[in-house]
């Protein structure tokens, strides 16, 4: 078995790799700049308070052996751009000097499909143009050209770029849908949700990962590849199995989009809105990307459609709510529900 190196491992994707890691007997490193909280795998892991852009710290354990890595730390949109550069960038280039450093060749690096921009056409391939939207997008696109130079220095390392994964432990924008669901109201898209948007199962991500840095062939998958669910239809019909499970009899409505980005773009500059603009300016558009690459070289097959993976994501919701109540964050972590801004006082008009 190896050893490998989780960076962001206290948060939504880190929590659910290090799960089945652990389960298929690896060791693991776990480095965040959070806590890990998580009793099940306390005990099972090892865990480092660490910001990756202090290389002295992230060279101290990446030289403990490792075998490979997953660098998935990252910080999100709604963090201050001299935090998105200094994470996204910097960060990055720590993690990957130590494991040149140190030998470790073999590595996985968690892009995103923002990296894309607004698309005018779909699906989406992964040698489609990279058009960042916001510093968020310009560092996933920045830290890719990283993996190639690095890659030029004889190491393997797969570029992952998943849609939206949401599952156990995700909480963030999505636990907003989820309380609404839950208190029998209704739920707004923004515009009619007849557009077709690919979402993710965090497991699917988790196997994606984990294929790439099994597979025999390093040459093979020192690529890039788009993850994402396999079966998806329009946001309309997908989010509406949620409020069918929920019971009240509840449909999804549809809204007048311009107004309502408008109305958000006006709540942003007022600090009141839990939505960034990345989020609702694409909520209304055709957003999935191409799997054939990944199907055929990792090869990946999604064993989650999206409304398996909302429902399954409702369902941990339901069960966990007492953890998180009133533990709302300000939109810089998925591991805790994104606090609502207005929208915590229009959800009673629903």
């Amino acid at each position: 078995m190896s050893k490998w190196l989780v960076t962001g491992g206290s948060g939504f994707l880190g929590i659910n790799l290090i799960r089945e890691l652990v389960r298929l007997g690896h060791e693991v490193i776990s480095l965040d700049i959070e806590p890990f909280t998580y009793e099940d795998m306390m005990h099972h892991i090892e865990h480092h308070v660490v910001d990756i852009r202090d290389r002295a710290a992230v060279d101290r354990y990446m030289s403990q052996g490792v075998d490979v890595f997953m660098h998935g730390a990252a910080a999100l949109p709604l963090y201050k751009k001299s935090d998105i550069y200094s994470t996204n960038v910097d960060g990055t280039r720590n993690v990957f000097d130590a494991a040149h450093a140190h030998g470790v060749h073999r590595g996985v690096y968690i892009s995103s499909t923002a990296v894309y921009g607004i698309p005018k056409k779909h699906p989406i391939y992964e040698t489609d143009p990279l058009v960042g939207v916001g510093p968020y997008g310009e560092t996933k696109i920045i830290a890719e050209k990283m993996v190639h130079e690095y890659r030029q220095k004889g190491m393997y390392i797969t570029t992952i770029r998943p849609k939206s994964f949401i599952g156990p432990e995700r909480l963030g924008v999505f636990a907003i849908f989820y309380q609404w669901a839950s208190e029998g109201r209704s739920f707004p898209m923004i515009g009619r949700g007849r557009n077709l948007y690919q979402l993710l199962h965090v497991a699917d991500l988790c196997d994606a990962i984990i294929c790439a840095v099994k597979h025999a062939n390093p040459d093979s998958v020192n690529t890039e590849f788009n993850i994402g669910a396999k079966e998806f239809s329009t946001m309309r019909e997908d989010y509406q199995v949620v409020l069918d499970k929920a019971g009240f009899g509840r449909e999804i409505k549809e809204s007048p989009a311009h107004l309502v980005i408008f109305a958000l773009e006006v709540l942003e500059f007022f600090k009141l809105s839990p939505l960034y603009p990345w989020v609702y300016k694409t909520a209304t558009k055709d957003s999935f990307v191409s799997i054939e690459k990944a199907e055929k070289r990792l090869p990946f097959t999604p064993r989650y459609s999206n409304r398996d993976a909302l429902l399954d994501n409702y369902q941990w919701y339901l069960d966990n709510r007492h953890k998180f109540t009133g533990r709302e964050s300000d939109g810089a972590t998925h591991r805790v529900p994104w606090g609502q801004g207005i929208l915590g006082l229009v959800r009673y008009f629903f």
